[in-house]
């Protein structure tokens, strides 16, 4: 059959159910709760040149709809029938990007020939490493993340490599675990590859592989029609990270947004430096990577429903992501915590876009979502390692409806785990898993709520790992009068006393401790006190809001569970109005004050002239002489210092 616009269509639905079948085998036959549960994985249908055109439409991690398996592709020498690749290795071509996403990829022949592959990716609770669950912001190097699997031949002509797998599975520390995740990954290839093989018998060969860059010229067409509505000009905005390490510094995402016609440009100039701790980001700086860009493919999607996703999409945008820099970092800084910056990187994204057009797009989501797991013990002295699911917050509010609670926003397809299943699995009680009354930020429509997770453990020597901790220091913003949402906590119950953690992210809990973890909140959108007075009061009576909070926020007197409307009336005449786009919070105003846009322009030309093995140092010692002299702080001088000081290692 010709492919016409509608049998294009009627393709494209194929290959993604394909793609689902993909997805449903994996989640169905995985053993893990991180996997099975709450899904943090990948399927993906390929073209013969690494370009993805098909995934699963409503679960997994849809980071990587985009995705250019083309540099990991090139790395194996030759395919035969019945091949299956695998890595995890973060600078093997740039498409696993940190030690715990195993992807694996396996060509599909017809009649001798490769005709696309199938491919995806699972992330790991746990690959070996220096702390259970592989990943702490703490760890300055990659090989501190556990195993590192080159790109090689999983299985040959259908048959499995036992060396590899013995590796595999000597160098974690839930090995069943890992290899029974491992099992499905290859069943869930099995499945793509079948389908495939069916659609070519409907479609026939030359359609099929004609229908492929179809469906991708189909995405940027849609792309470029989307983009054409965006108001041409220039655009920037920053967002921070609570540290860039243990006890740290604030860490930088900064966009420069450049719309012109059709097509986009991100220019990440400015983020801060290739950082001595795990927030670095591989990118390679492939100016598609999908992890660049996924903030463009979530804004894209929120203007036009219909986008078909792949790698088509993100072919009128391209990014520039400076080498040596937490954008694209170069080996071996470890990139354990890349998911955290790549949050960022997404806020960032829809905040610059935000200030293209501000009556379409949501306020801040909180990019701190926190994924808590555990390593712990049974009373038959069995291991236990974990992952317990997300704790983070709802997404913004938009211009037409809060904000959802809970998830939403950059959570993605990521689920939670159910109570009964983490009790079922591991040997803890939870106390209570639910939303955080008052954690929105105010809003005309108000942001979502956060989550809280509060469990005791039960095991001498338990480690809890918080994966992503961040937005305990600085709160998402609010747009157009709307308020910044709260922040979030984390701390331990012991014996009568509360032990605070901050953005700490590993911890080593006793028997009776009780966690407690509570997400950041969603920034509101449009001025609160013109916030529907039903819509607060029922916010109340659902718990999602105090009668402190109703007053003090939205200027609703509710009294005896009513409100009395004279009194309301009266005090939101008072309440002044938010200046300016965003609301930031307090300490991120402070910290701008005093870190303003020219200082960080002059701090990153001084950054970009040293070493990039000297960069985070530098880059701390310069916050240090700044803090220490404030706003008067001459940043020139303390340039000039420090090359003195090192005069080998500055190249102005």
């Amino acid at each position: 059959m010709a492919i016409d616009g509608r049998n294009l269509q009627i393709l494209a639905n194929y290959c993604a159910a394909a793609a689902d079948a993909m997805a449903f085998t994996l989640m169905r036959t995985a053993h893990s709760t991180f996997v099975k549960e709450t899904e943090d994985f990948s399927c993906q249908i390929v073209s013969r040149d690494g370009m993805a055109f098909a995934s699963p439409r409503s679960f997994g991690a849809p980071w990587y709809s985009g995705i250019d398996y083309a540099p990991v592709l090139a790395l194996i020498e030759d395919y035969a029938e019945g091949d299956i690749c695998i890595t995890n290795d973060s600078y093997a071509g740039n498409v696993a990007t940190h030690s715990p996403d195993i992807h694996i990829w396996k060509p599909v022949f017809w009649q001798g020939e490769i005709v696309c592959f199938v491919v995806g990716h699972i992330h790991n609770t746990d690959v070996g490493g220096a702390v259970p669950a592989s990943l702490s912001r703490s760890l300055s190097e990659i090989v501190q993340e556990g195993i590192r699997i080159p790109p090689l031949k999983i299985m040959r002509g259908g048959e499995l490599n036992e060396d590899v797998a013995r590796i595999m599975r000597l160098n974690v520390r839930v090995p069943d675990q890992n290899w029974g995740d491992f099992k499905a990954q290859i069943a869930s290839v099995n499945v793509g590859e079948r389908k495939i093989h069916d659609i070519i018998k409907r479609f026939g060969l030359r359609d099929f592989v004609a229908g492929i860059e179809g469906i991708l010229d189909y995405a940027e067409r849609q792309a470029r029609s989307i983009i054409a509505t965006i108001p041409d000009g220039e655009y920037f905005y920053a967002d921070y990270a609570d540290e860039d390490g243990e006890g740290g510094y604030p860490c930088r995402v900064a966009i420069t947004l450049r719309v012109q016609g059709e097509t986009l440009e991100l220019d990440y100039t400015g983020s801060d430096p290739q950082l001595a701790s795990s927030l670095n980001m591989p990118t390679g700086g492939r100016e598609r990577h999908p992890l660049a860009l996924v903030g463009v493919t979530y804004v894209l999607s929120t203007l036009d429903r219909n986008l078909l996703l792949n790698a088509g999409t993100l072919r009128p945008t391209r990014a520039i992501l400076p080498p040596g820099t937490i954008m694209n970092c170069e080996a071996p800084a470890a990139v354990g915590m890349r998911s955290l910056t790549c949050a960022l990187s997404q806020i960032a994204t829809i905040g610059v876009f935000s200030l293209a057009m501000p009556d379409r797009l949501p306020a801040n989501s909180p990019g701190g979502n926190s994924i808590m797991n555990i390593r712990t013990s049974d009373s038959r002295n069995r291991s236990v390692v974990a992952s317990l699911g997300p704790v983070g917050g709802g997404a913004g509010g938009t211009p037409r409806h809060d904000g959802p609670d809970g998830s939403g926003g950059l959570s993605a397809f990521l689920k939670n785990t159910p109570v009964e299943i983490n009790e079922a699995e591991v040997p803890i009680r939870f106390h209570r898993y639910g939303l955080k009354p008052d954690s929105a930020g105010a809003g005309r429509y108000r942001g979502g709520l956060a989550t809280q997770m509060i469990f005791e453990v039960f095991a001498p020597e338990t480690v809890i790992t918080a994966r992503n901790r961040n937005r305990s220091v600085f709160a998402s913003a609010g747009v157009l009068g709307g308020r910044a949402g709260g922040l979030s906590h984390f701390r331990t119950h012991r014996q009568g006393k509360v032990i605070e953690h901050g953005n700490t992210d590993v911890i080593r809990c006793q028997p009776g401790d009780v966690v407690e973890v509570c997400g950041p909140g969603a920034g509101g959108y449009g001025d609160p006190a013109r916030r529907d007075i039903q819509a607060v009061l029922q916010d109340v009576r659902c718990g999602f809001i105090t009668v402190g909070a109703a007053r003090e926020q939205y200027g609703v007197v509710i009294i005896d569970g009513q409100v009395d409307e004279a009194a309301s009336t009266a005090l939101r005449a008072e309440m002044p109005a938010r200046q300016g786009h965003f609301d930031k919070g307090t300490a991120r105003e402070a910290f701008e004050a005093l870190w303003t846009p020219q200082r960080y322009e002059h701090l990153t030309a001084f950054l970009a002239a040293a070493p990039v093995s000297w960069r985070h140092y530098l880059k701390t010692q310069v916050f240090q002489a700044v803090e220490a002299s404030g706003e008067e702080a001459n940043v020139s001088k303390i340039f000039r210092t420090l090359r003195e000081k090192f005069p080998d290692l500055m190249a102005g």
